[in-house]
């Protein structure tokens, strides 16, 4: 056991061991010598304790008015701003991603803390005349019970703040277990919450794995909702387990994301995007730009300009600013992304930047890989049809618009897309052909904002939608109320013929 902090779970407002007293290391990517914290390593008991809390909790949760839960919401958003550089760079200690990326992630849970606090005035329901006299009717939103949060590594606080803060502003409580990769970043969100008043157990933290956390956690009869975000694979399963009780669940899933640049395209600003797209967050993004359709016209010099700009990004630990990329957040990950690099390679394509793991000198203690870039990638490849989620960029040459389109939507998914032209009707054209659930023009496939939904088609999801005002149905169900003040008994259907 090194000097770092021990971090335990959150049960009913108290800090306590897991069951077994184990724990686990998190440690930092960039320097696997760093560790950040030993948190509980748990197991169905102490799931079984977190529902049970919640549950408790929710019985008193519901009954606050909701423009009263805002309050709390509004006050640990303003906590978050006064902690937001310690957060980023305990973010970028854990996860791994520059410094001005924590920034941003931490940025964006501040700013769904204001957003969703501001619908504790705004959880609108409808009025509608009756067809019958003497009779008013309207409906409402109802809270669930206690939600089951399953929350990703790549972005720790902005992800969990879009499932927890609309599940706590419509009167739900929440368990939540986040990655074991970086759940430090949980516990500085939710110390937040804590400290601007939430009550004990209305929000509970359990850490460990998803076979001994997340498989008890969503099976747990007390559950009514999930809301995971993770792997397609995974994602097939808990959608399973979801609808054998009957759950709401929410996924949001993997993503193959093209970024069409078309001949007449302004070129400086497509590299500029395509650089951002593809390695920022070192390629670990859901919206990733990994794939980039290219006009025959432009293709040559565009993979040119790009394969000279990617070479030239510094790689290197996130709190140094010089760096623009950080590592892969694990051993497995950074594998991953090199047995890409042979699929591609034995495929076929034509490796112009990078294509190698960093393990000497100051990269020796962690996962670090350059930039590459794949050309002549045809649209079938492995490359151009899996989600590798590291700095992979392969690039797909077409012959016209049409061409483009087919391609972009020719993958099992459909999460993020893009266009650069200066064409207007291509833009628009684009805009309604491409079967994605987020559509760019003239920007790369990242950049979403919390105020509008977020989520995709296909594999991506399961039709639900993170942020914005559609995140509400998945943490409520309506009431439809009737009040009859006639007097008498009226039958809707039968007496207004």
């Amino acid at each position: 056991m090194s000097d770092a902090p021990v971090y335990r779970n959150l049960i009913g407002g108290t800090w306590h061991d897991a069951a077994s007293g184990a724990t686990f290391a998190n440690r930092n990517p960039a320097d696997t010598a760093d560790v950040i914290g030993h948190f509980a390593d748990s197991d169905e008991r102490d799931v079984v304790a977190a529902v049970a809390a919640a549950q408790q909790a929710y019985a008193s949760w519901r009954l606050v008015p909701a423009p009263k839960r805002a309050e709390i919401l509004y006050r640990a958003g303003q906590l978050l701003i006064e902690r937001k550089e310690a957060c980023a760079r305990d973010m970028t200690r854990e996860m791994g991603k520059v410094l001005k990326e924590a920034r941003g992630d931490v940025q964006e849970a501040i700013d769904m803390m204001f957003f969703m606090a501001g619908e504790g005035r705004r959880l609108h329901g409808q009025t509608t005349p009756s067809e019958m006299p003497n009779k008013f009717q309207m409906s409402v939103r109802q809270p669930l019970g206690v939600c089951a949060l399953i929350t990703p590594w790549n972005f720790p606080m902005a992800i969990p703040s879009w499932k927890m803060l609309p599940a706590l502003i419509t009167g739900n409580t929440v368990v939540i277990k986040p990655a074991s990769d970086t759940p430090l970043s949980v516990y500085h969100l939710v110390q937040c919450l804590t400290d601007a008043g939430l009550p004990p157990g209305v929000v509970n933290i359990v850490t460990g794995s998803g076979s001994k956390v997340g498989e008890p956690l969503m099976r747990h009869p007390d559950v009514k909702v999930i809301s995971f975000t993770g792997s397609t694979e995974i994602g097939s399963r808990v959608a399973r387990v979801g609808a054998e009780g009957m759950k709401h669940v929410s996924l949001e899933l993997g993503g193959k994301n093209p970024m069409i640049v078309m001949n007449d395209a302004d070129l400086d600003l497509a590299v500029e995007g395509a650089l951002w797209g593809a390695f920022g967050t070192t390629g670990q993004r859901c919206t990733a730009t990994s794939r980039l359709i290219v006009q025959r016209g432009v293709a040559a010099e565009l993979t040119a300009r790009l394969a000279a700009q990617a070479a030239a990004l510094t790689v290197g630990p996130g709190l140094d600013e010089r760096n623009q990329v950080g590592p892969s957040i694990n051993q497995g990950q950074l594998e991953i992304v090199e047995r890409y690099v042979q699929i591609g390679m034995a495929e076929g394509a034509r490796l112009v930047c990078g294509g190698a793991a960093l393990r000497d000198g100051p990269y020796a203690r962690g996962f670090f890989h350059q930039p590459t870039i794949f050309a002549d990638v045809t649209r079938h490849m492995r490359l151009a049809q899996e989600e590798i989620f590291g700095p992979v960029l392969s690039i797909i040459t077409v012959e016209d618009f049409d061409e483009a389109i087919d391609v972009a939507n020719d993958v099992p998914y459909g999460l993020s897309s893009s266009i650069y032209t200066r064409d207007v009707n291509a833009a628009f054209r684009a805009m309604r052909d491409l079967y994605t659930g987020i559509v760019y023009i003239n920007a790369p496939t990242i950049g979403a904002e919390i105020h509008l939904p977020f989520g995709g088609t296909k594999g991506t999801g399961n039709g639900h939608r993170e942020a914005g005002q559609q995140v509400l149905e998945v943490f409520s169900e309506w009431k439809s109320v009737y009040v009859d003040f006639s007097g008498s008994l009226q039958r809707a259907q039968i007496d207004n013929n």
